[in-house]
């Protein structure tokens, strides 16, 4: 019988699915973003988004020593690198590779949750950083122009918070039993990412 932490984790992660009939990221039009509420919504309903920063909070969760600062340094670094990705797509700033690093960075972070992975905490703020400058680029160039563009990246911003935290407490929760759970999570992630790079070779 699972343990009622567990039954919380599954919970957790099951809500976090909920999209997996929404599309993708990919083709995602600029006029469906127009304002706080709108953006809030978009990384709940976007696949990729939402399985990025559940992935970095469940990894960071999983692979931490102990509760306290060193469970921060993933999800901070992705929230403030989305934030500023977004800002140089708002100037015009154009990255090359934006969508399969998107994709990247799901197989990437599936890996990580898979392997619970642990490195220094800069070096999880850094790796996560590095892929949410790209999630944020798509989303800043989507909206350039908008007369509600930071409205919109700021419920971006807090559904990205939210989502981050789901996947600590998730990540918490499944820490010290049953591994299998936090694994296929992974693993499910992992896929995904590479489902979408293959879809784009």
């Amino acid at each position: 019988m699972l343990s009622p932490r567990t039954k919380s984790a599954l919970i957790l992660i099951a809500a976090s699915a909920l999209s997996i009939s929404a599309s993708a990221h990919t083709g995602v039009e600029a006029h469906s973003h127009s304002g706080f509420i709108s953006g809030f919504v978009h990384p709940l309903f976007g696949l990729d988004h939402l399985a990025a920063m559940v992935a970095v909070g469940l990894w960071s969760a999983l692979a931490a020593r102990g509760a306290g600062r060193e469970l921060l340094w993933g999800p901070v670094g992705f929230a403030a690198m989305l934030l500023a990705g977004a800002v140089l797509g708002l100037q015009g700033v154009a990255l090359p590779a934006v969508e399969p690093m998107i994709a990247t960075s799901l197989l990437a972070t599936g890996l990580l949750v898979v392997s619970r992975l642990r490195v220094p905490g800069i070096v999880a703020a850094l790796g996560a950083g590095v892929f949410a400058v790209f999630h944020g680029v798509a989303h800043g160039v989507e909206l350039a122009g908008s007369s509600s563009a930071w409205q919109t990246l700021a419920g971006m911003l807090a559904a990205t918070v939210l989502l981050h935290g789901a996947g600590l407490a998730a990540g918490w929760a499944l820490r010290q039993r049953t591994v299998w759970i936090s694994r296929a999570a992974g693993v499910a992630v992992a896929l995904m990412g590479g489902a979408l790079l293959a879809q784009m070779a």
